[in-house]
């Protein structure tokens, strides 16, 4: 192999290397991101639950009220 060539091919490599690492930094940063969106995703179905539950309970008793 000419000096040239294996330059070239040392050069691509590197930047793959590089591009490697910045991916796998990146792809970390997503599945951190992904979790933190997941758990807000939980505490807000939590949230919805117990105001459901709440408005059906409100709507029980006033339905109770007229019924009296």
């Amino acid at each position: 192999m000419s000096d040239d060539l294996l330059l070239s091919l040392e050069t691509k490599l590197d930047r793959l290397i590089l591009l490697c690492n910045r991916l796998q930094q990146e792809n970390a940063q997503l599945k951190a991101r992904e979790g933190e969106w997941q758990r807000e995703r939980e505490r807000l179905i939590e949230k919805n639950e117990l105001a459901r539950s709440r408005v059906e309970a409100m709507i029980a008793h006033l339905k109770s009220l007229d019924t009296e």
